[in-house]
């Protein structure tokens, strides 16, 4: 991984965790005490920020400093399996309920009609 890469990660982890707040450049500029053209040129790649300024950002987003570093936001391989396994768990949990619905609405059915139909 080179420069470019990390402040393209830095850049784009900025810029997600503001819209997922529904924070402006301003509304971050402001929480991290930095100006907004500051702000906009880190977010764009521009620039590379000090570390005190790295430091202020995570603070307004209440992280860790190396979670505005990351490259990949992806779920982890172990936790993959698990959601996986949980997936296959509840569809077939759903599945057999189902089946279980069908045969009691299937009975109920029964029973109502030899009901209706001894009168």
């Amino acid at each position: 991984m080179d420069r470019k890469e990390v402040r393209a990660a830095l850049a784009r982890n900025i810029k997600a965790l503001r819209s997922r707040r529904n924070w402006s450049q301003a509304d971050l500029a402001e929480k991290a005490a930095l100006s907004v053209v500051y702000l906009s040129d880190i977010e764009r790649g521009n620039k590379w920020p000090y570390l005190d300024s790295l430091v202020k950002l995570a603070n307004a987003f209440n992280i860790e400093v190396y979670e505005l570093l990351k490259t990949e936001n992806k779920t982890p391989p172990a936790a993959n399996a698990i959601f996986s396994k949980y997936n296959e768990e509840i569809t077939a949990i759903f599945d057999k309920s189902l089946e279980i619905a069908k045969k009691h609405a299937s009975r109920s059915l029964s029973t109502m009609q030899k009901q209706y139909l001894k009168k």
